[in-house]
């Protein structure tokens, strides 16, 4: 039970003991077409740039105070965006966040402890989203007006951490849980468990399954998924049905982000207390980026949708980074945030 709660702390969004230098920069969403554009989330609220970085403004209002977990920008739509909270379910703005309306019908259960992790959006129409929280996956069709429960055939799962769609056959979605990984076939009509190698039954029975933080499915060889624990990282070559455990040379284990870049097939990035990790060879080996960092808490990583070269990365003490060539080196992004 005590890595259960030690996700519990991570999705939270509870800072780390040591880690009190700055907020820390849980999430981090850029403009899928304007560079300059990116939107971070704190421990309390959520701020935006329209200039890269050099003055930010706080969108946090008409939101409650529930902390801000998750975010999203519609990809077709880029000024409506969604929020995910620990308590108070999602809230979506048309007009790039000035404004917020909360949407929440059909994600009742969803308050007071339980957090909104992640949206995922079907490539086709961006109204159809697809939903992971602490009480289970849920899906819209009509852009959050109306949430519906879609967990047929998922068991043991005490909270859903995050989703990973397939991109070239987006009616196949794998989700990371409190009960391991589970795989759907049919835009999430129904879930199978497709833990071999990732989770022992016993580690099942007893509800303290790995802690899986992220499940990325490949873009270039579309049955081969990564999957980042808590514990390590897992990788499927055959859609699920083999897990095999990867990056054992990694010094910490305990895994908070990952990224396949967009742009090379079999290049991994990795996000954790040790700060950055990239694998170019499909996980096999590994190299540490972390040239420029004052703090290695690295909680959020985000790879810009117009330039390949240009990541950013968000701390658990030292605020927010770029890297303007795949993060070879890292340079500090002037974050002075405006309070509410």
């Amino acid at each position: 039970m005590k890595r259960l709660a030690f996700l519990l702390l991570l999705l939270l969004g509870l800072p780390f003991l040591g880690c009190n230098r700055s907020d820390a920069i849980v999430v981090i969403q850029l403009h899928p077409k304007n560079p300059d554009i990116i939107y971070i989330a704190t421990n309390d609220y959520i701020y935006k740039t329209r200039d890269g970085g050099h003055t930010w403004t706080n969108l946090s209002q008409g939101m409650s105070h529930s902390r801000v977990i998750s975010m999203a920008i519609d990809p077709t739509y880029p000024a409506t965006v969604y929020a995910g909270t620990k308590g108070d379910a999602v809230y979506k703005s048309y007009d790039g966040g000035q404004r917020w309306v909360s949407q929440r019908a059909g994600l009742d259960d969803v308050t007071i402890s339980s957090v909104v992790n992640q949206f995922v959006f079907d490539p086709a129409d961006s109204n159809h989203i697809f939903l992971a929280t602490t009480m289970g996956v849920s899906e819209t069709k009509d852009g959050g007006e109306h949430w519906v429960k879609k967990m047929e055939g998922m068991k043991e799962v005490l909270m859903v951490v995050t989703l990973g769609m397939d991109p070239t056959r987006p009616a196949i979605i794998y989700a990371g849980t409190s009960g391991g990984v589970y795989k759907t076939i049919n835009e999430a009509g129904h879930w199978e468990k497709v833990n071999n190698g990732l989770v022992s039954p016993d580690i099942i029975k007893s509800s303290r399954a790995l802690s899986v933080t992220a499940v990325l499915v490949d873009p270039f060889e579309p049955d081969t998924v990564y999957a980042s624990t808590l514990a390590g990282l897992y990788k499927t070559t055959n859609g699920g049905q083999v897990w095999v455990r990867i990056g054992q040379s990694l010094q910490d284990q305990m895994l908070f982000s990952m990224i396949l870049d967009r742009t090379k097939q079999g290049v991994i990035y990795l996000g954790g207390r040790e700060g950055i990790h990239r694998s170019e060879d499909g996980g096999n080996t590994w190299t540490t980026l972390n040239k420029g960092l004052a703090t290695l808490n690295v909680r959020s990583l985000a790879q810009s949708a117009t330039d390949p070269n240009l990541f950013y990365l968000g701390t658990n003490g030292s605020g927010l980074y770029k890297s303007r060539n795949r993060g070879e080196e890292w340079e500090s992004v002037p974050t002075i945030l405006p309070s509410q």
